[in-house]
């Protein structure tokens, strides 16, 4: 892609299959559904690639690696890292026309390498719009929908809460990091509620619940949680992760000065 001034590029965004969609129909949209696909072994599936625009679009269709940051934001990388799936997946067409309002399908297909390693291996199928001008800008979309291919073989789930710390943010708000690994070989989908933090101090005591996220296989991660409430000084933090299918209830107390 040559770069000038005045190219408006839509950073990588994993999104629901509702993304781009209002009660008004926008110059140029693009959603998909699922958008976010579970394959076993060797095997394929369908996605459903949809215009929401008032205009008529061209899509690019590509494989890539990617991984998240320490706090679940997503980004494309060039090779995916060892549990990467993008040499195993397939994907056609490789380029799609949509008028208003149209649909195609993606076929998304998975062929599993004679030696790998039981557990998830990811990727993203990226979609990116080619450019259109508005305003004398030229501007495209670029969607990812992510790819999990679980592997057969025996199933590890273990994460572990490695540390707490805080930072102050102004306003008094105080934001507690919790320091997660999961050293297990699948993705561990942590609902929003799942991640939980009690503060105590004296007979005080509050509750702190935890956003959404996901934890890839062999990987670090930081979930923040807010506090605004009037405790001060040292608490005691009891952190748990709550169970899930095959998973045990993990815990593990901190003392914090907030």
């Amino acid at each position: 892609m040559r770069r000038t001034a005045r190219l408006a590029l839509a950073t990588l965004v994993l999104v629901p299959a509702s993304a781009g969609a209002g009660t008004t129909r926008p110059s140029i949209g693009l959603t998909a559904n699922p958008a976010h696909v579970s394959l076993v072994g060797t095997g394929r599936t369908t996605v459903g690639v949809t215009n929401p625009g008032s205009s008529s679009v061209v899509v690019d269709v590509a494989r890539a690696g990617f991984s998240l940051d320490l706090r679940g934001q997503p980004r494309i990388v060039a090779r995916g890292g060892p549990r990467a799936a993008t040499s195993w997946l397939a994907v056609r067409p490789a380029r799609l026309v949509l008028r208003p309002g149209a649909t195609r399908l993606l076929v998304v297909s998975s062929r599993l390498p004679r030696r790998v390693e039981p557990g998830d291996h990811d990727a993203l199928v990226v979609l990116t719009t080619r450019p259109r001008r508005s305003a004398g800008v030229a501007v495209r979309m670029r969607i990812g929908i992510v790819v999990v291919v679980r592997a057969p073989g025996r199933i590890v789930r273990k994460l572990a809460l490695r540390k707490l710390a805080v930072r102050h943010e102004r306003g008094g708000t105080r934001v507690l990091e919790l320091h997660m690994v999961n050293r297990g070989n699948v993705t561990e989908t942590l609902g929003r509620g799942r991640v939980g933090l009690s503060l105590r101090r004296g007979s005080a005591h509050v509750r702190l619940r935890a956003d959404a996220r996901d934890l890839r296989p062999r990987t670090r991660g930081i979930l923040e949680l807010r506090y605004r409430g009037p405790l001060r000084g040292w608490v005691t933090a009891r952190a748990q992760i709550g169970p899930s299918p095959g998973a045990r209830v993990v815990s593990h107390t901190f003392r914090v000065k907030l």
